[in-house]
């Protein structure tokens, strides 16, 4: 297995499901970092750990890796069930929030 190989392999298994109130202090510590969807967390992830700085400079000049918005912050706040997929590449802790599946229906309000 290639050094790389091996990184990618440790940080899978480090990845998992956090709830905004779990990660409220890492954004207050200002080393959050939200990963946009349809980036992979785990390839964002190797990325940093791998010192790959070209990658990392293009997703954050494409906006898709950064710091966490006022509004975001906000909206979290307000939702601290809120879940995301998190990861942690020291001194960073990755998120992307989670969506919610298809199959359940979003609750909009009593009719």
């Amino acid at each position: 297995m290639s050094g790389l190989d091996s990184v990618r392999a440790d940080l899978a298994e480090m990845l998992d499901e956090a709830e905004w109130n779990w990660l409220m202090p890492h954004a207050q510590r200002d080393v959050l970092l939200v990963v946009a969807p349809g980036l992979s967390l785990l390839d964002v992830g190797v990325a940093i750990a791998s010192d790959n700085v070209a990658e990392v400079q293009s997703w954050i000049q494409q906006n898709l890796l950064a710091k966490p918005t006022a509004t975001q912050l906000s909206d979290w706040n307000s939702d601290q069930e809120k879940r995301f997929s998190a990861l942690i590449v020291r001194p960073y802790v990755l998120v992307q929030e989670l969506s919610i599946p298809s199959d359940t229906p979003e609750v909009k309000g009593s009719y």
